[in-house]
């Protein structure tokens, strides 16, 4: 119980100087949200969320989230939401995260028909977080012809991201 609580208390100290800018000298003004929820029993929810522009000015509300069960492995997504006017997606395609030091990662795609909208995407991220580098990135979204949907990721939402690579093992008491 105790390192739970040492756990939660470290998590939030550290979101709090990233929601002061304090993690971050860089200039970028993306600031993220860090939760954690417990929606049944059992389950424990943390995610991070947070609005960012594509290179077109359209703003999406990204969600990095971690779900965790009790005696299983845990399961991490990234939930792209496009705002009014945004481009459409289109499943199954991959989203391609490039780090400024120009290494590649592909994420799969879950929705492998159709989404719940049509400008929403989400990735399988399990793999992916954990060798992520603690740099900016970029993600870019496939469109038809050879087109792309791209958000640049500032650094402190990437270092919120690392941060629930944390605690990947839970204890229910």
């Amino acid at each position: 119980m105790v390192n739970i609580i040492r756990r939660i208390l470290t998590v939030g100290i550290l979101t709090i100087f990233l929601f002061l800018g304090l993690g971050d000298f860089t200039g970028q003004s993306a600031i993220a949200l860090t939760t954690k929820i417990e929606p049944v029993p059992e389950e424990i929810l943390y995610s991070s969320q947070t609005k960012l522009d594509d290179s077109s000015g359209k703003v999406w509300q990204v969600v990095l989230f971690k779900q965790v069960y009790l005696g299983q492995k845990s399961n991490i997504n990234l939930r792209l939401v496009g705002f009014p006017g945004s481009e459409e997606l289109i499943h199954p395609q991959p989203l391609r995260i490039t780090s400024n030091t120009g290494q590649i990662w592909d994420a799969p795609d879950i929705f492998l028909d159709e989404a719940p909208a049509p400008t929403i995407g989400q990735y399988d991220f399990n793999e992916i977080l954990p060798i992520l580098p603690t740099e900016p990135l970029n993600l870019a979204i496939p469109l038809p012809g050879a087109k792309s949907i791209n958000i640049s990721v500032p650094l402190n939402v990437v270092k919120e991201w690392k941060l629930l690579t944390i605690n990947n093992k839970v204890k229910y008491e």
